[in-house]
């Protein structure tokens, strides 16, 4: 059974009662805590780059909302800043110590994709808050795409709570994201008129 929830005029399911672990996505040799209940904190390879991925965005998120946070021109986007540096690091802490009992390894430093990113907005002045706003659209959306794959074909289970723990708070990131995005292009359009 499933609810779902209106974001934006986007339905977004919710398991209502959400089978944490999934078997068919079990590897052969995975110890079981009581029949069809895997013990915790064992995870696939699939479970270990969800964790990976996620923890390298949210890295991202961190590192460039303190770069925004000092940069940014409008209030409103030092505001998202400051809210995605103060809730990626939570969401980060929490992920750390779930990768910590599974021994997962997680990134120290960012990706490729990120740092191209990073590297960008430093060149900016003009358009940096618009720049900035886009590519944090991006981001949240591959995450929200990551913390819905989890919750559907992850095996750990405690990796799976945390991804449906956090993915209505990237959807809300997602949904200011958006709106900011569209703020910010309607003020540069109206800039460039005659």
């Amino acid at each position: 059974m499933r609810f779902f929830i209106l974001i934006s005029g986007i339905a977004v399911a919710f398991p209502a009662f959400a089978q944490m672990g999934n078997p068919a996505g079990w590897a052969p040799d995975t110890r079981l805590e009581a029949p069809g209940v895997p013990a915790p904190n064992q995870t696939n390879t699939q479970d270990r780059l969800f964790a990976q991925l996620i923890a390298a965005g949210g890295m991202a998120e961190v590192e460039l909302g303190k770069l925004a946070a000092g940069k940014a021109r409008g209030s409103t986007v030092k505001e998202f800043a400051n809210r995605m540096v103060d809730d990626h690091t939570s969401a980060n802490e929490k992920l750390s110590r779930i990768a910590d009992k599974s021994k997962i390894p997680l990134p120290t430093e960012l990706d490729g994709d990120h740092r191209k990113i990073r590297e960008d907005l430093e060149k900016r002045d003009d358009g940096f808050d618009l720049a900035y706003m886009r590519a944090q659209v991006v981001d949240h959306q591959k995450t929200a795409q990551l913390l819905e794959w989890e919750i559907g074909f992850g095996q750990d289970a405690e990796l799976q709570r945390f991804a449906s723990e956090t993915l209505p708070i990237v959807l809300q990131h997602l949904e200011l994201a958006r709106i900011l995005t569209a703020e910010l292009s309607n003020q540069a359009l109206a800039k460039r008129e005659p």
